[in-house]
């Protein structure tokens, strides 16, 4: 799986072929985290830094437009759902 890739990975850096897999495993499986997910992954570590949801929220919406496959734009009360239900 992907071995186009680890083979790019151990040509252009001093990796292993064992690390770079290992390294696209991980990158794979941190975008393959659903949107949901993502979303209350952040809540948590936000909240943890001691940001308020107001600050929160908007850290979020402007995160998901970097993720992988960029969902639709979540309006606060979207992202609130996803959170509290």
């Amino acid at each position: 799986m992907h071995d186009e890739l680890v083979d790019h990975l151990t040509r252009s850096t001093p990796l292993s072929r064992g690390e770079a897999l290992r390294v696209v495993q991980d990158v794979l499986a941190y975008f393959d985290e659903t949107t949901e997910e993502f979303v209350r992954r952040r809540h948590r570590e936000l909240q943890a830094q001691g940001l308020v949801n107001a600050e929160i929220f908007e850290r979020i919406g402007t995160d998901l437009r970097y993720r992988a496959v960029a969902p639709p734009e979540l309006s606060l009360r979207q992202l609130r759902r996803i959170v509290y239900g």
